[in-house]
């Protein structure tokens, strides 16, 4: 094999190694923030909720009313925040989500948000979290 074929070879199996890795990273940043929306009085109605328009990480209740949350989880804020990723695109995008999660489950005059759960390795087994409500709001700044 030439070398130009085999760097194409080892760039693959680090390609796959990271995209597995943000897989995993994601996973366990969507446990955290179900176990952290819990602790400050959500009930997780569904996670991985998807449809035709794409996938709500968690759907939650409060007294408030539903919440459709993406979370966002960083290793470290070398390209910025997690929740600086959201964009006005995930926005738009979730709004369709939530329109067809409420139909799907004939759900009417119900208030609702779309929240950020963003996350923040420090360390193996601790983390910074934050709740952002309401960001994925129409009124919001335009990214």
């Amino acid at each position: 094999m030439d070398r130009t074929a085999t760097e194409a070879k080892g760039k693959t199996k680090k390609k796959r190694a990271k995209s597995r890795h943000n897989v995993q990273l994601g996973k366990r940043g969507e446990d955290a923030a179900s176990a952290f929306l819990e602790r400050n009085g959500f009930e997780i109605v569904e996670r991985n909720y998807t449809c035709e328009a794409g996938e709500a990480d968690i759907v939650a209740v409060d007294n408030w009313g539903l919440h459709f949350v993406e979370v966002k989880t960083r290793m470290s804020t070398a390209k910025g925040f997690p929740e600086e990723a959201v964009t006005r695109q995930k926005r738009v995008r979730y709004e369709r989500i939530a329109e067809l999660f409420l139909r799907d489950h004939d759900i009417t005059d119900t208030p609702v948000t779309f929240d950020v759960v963003s996350i923040l390795v420090i360390a193996e087994d601790r983390a910074f979290i934050k709740l952002f409500r309401n960001v994925l709001a129409t009124d919001c700044v335009d990214r």
